[in-house]
């Protein structure tokens, strides 16, 4: 049947239509905006689970805008920036932490967290709650979980077996240059050597170092597993991020927002920690079928020396007293 409009009526019409059209954006713009600022790639598996369980979840009352590799601010400002009010979301480390709040510092040494999940549970007991909230009183920066980031492992040139500390002697192992790194070095019994990371094919290639530390997906995408013969499974450093929020924002959040944006952090943060592992268990067959010798040592020497050494130097004059052996008790 075929509908015919009078004047009236089509003005009519065309007037709610105006009407839809105004209220359309002005619904939108009501939403949240969530900037996220990461200096990791869309494709990355952290970039990846947050843009999908998380932003969905979120989305009734939140919008979701994700800024990849540093495009709105630079990796190490982010926290500064969430703090002055000028950024909503972003993803740290328990370095740049440190670097505001000194007590974070015990997150940064080697050998702290046996696993990934010996991290979660530490972060989501009461070690986590003292810890983010002094995040939350010293910046106004609140943490809202803790994801897995991979783990460091030591990847050499010949077959000499690693099974102690003290059979790193004399070994030529590249680390980064600043101190701390130069000191995990020294504490895995090794000779840290110093060497910019593009360097580092060509040093394991032509003998100037005998090895390097990196996450196995690192040694994957850097082809070193082609100029060395070992992984050697230490797990000296289980690395970590944070999805830091605004205060300022959750606190204009209602207690059922809250309870979803908090639900949602967690959700996503876990998937996230299953890619990542299932991505190193998977690195770990790529590795041995290029013919790399892959295994695990004596893990509990190589960490009673190296949280000896920590706590007998200054980077340890900043944790809270009693930390330690409450990370270590953990189960």
């Amino acid at each position: 049947m075929t509908m015919k409009l009078g004047r009236r009526a089509f003005v009519g019409a065309a007037a709610i239509g105006m009407l839809v059209g105004i209220a359309g954006p002005a619904l939108a713009q009501d939403k949240i905006v969530l900037r996220m600022s990461t200096p990791a790639s869309e494709t990355d598996f952290r970039s990846q689970g947050l843009a999908t369980t998380f932003a969905d979840a979120v989305s009734e009352f939140a919008e979701y805008q994700p800024h990849y590799n540093d495009s709105l601010f630079k990796q190490g400002t982010e926290l500064v920036a969430i703090a002055r009010g000028n950024l909503e979301m972003s993803l740290t480390s328990a370095q740049e932490l440190a670097k505001l709040i000194p007590e974070w510092s015990i997150f940064t040494a080697g050998y702290l967290m046996r696993d990934a999940e010996h991290q979660r549970k530490v972060f989501e007991g009461d070690i986590g709650k003292e810890m983010y909230q002094l995040a939350e009183d010293k910046l106004g920066v609140k943490l809202l979980s803790v994801m897995y980031f991979g783990t460091r492992q030591l990847n050499l040139r010949g077959d000499k077996r690693i099974n102690t500390p003290a059979d790193m002697e004399g070994i030529k192992l590249r680390m980064p240059g600043t101190d701390a790194w130069q000191f995990l070095g020294r504490a895995l019994g090794a000779n840290p050597t110093p060497m910019a990371f593009t360097e580092v094919y060509t040093g394991l290639q032509t003998g100037t170092i005998d090895g390097q530390d990196n996450p196995l997906p690192t040694d994957k995408d850097r082809k070193f597993y082609e100029v060395t013969d070992q992984i050697i499974l230490t797990s000296h450093l289980v690395d970590m991020n944070f999805l830091a929020f605004s205060k300022e924002v959750w606190d204009g959040l209602t207690p059922d927002q809250q309870q979803t944006v908090q639900d949602a952090a967690n959700t996503a943060s876990r998937e996230i920690t299953e890619k990542i592992l299932a991505n190193e268990a998977e690195l770990v067959d790529f590795f041995r079928e290029q013919g790399l010798e892959v295994y695990t040592p004596d893990v509990d020497a190589f960490r009673e020396r190296a949280q000896k050494m920590y706590l007998e130097s200054d980077f340890s004059k900043d944790w809270p007293e009693g930390l330690l052996e409450r990370i270590n008790a953990v189960q």
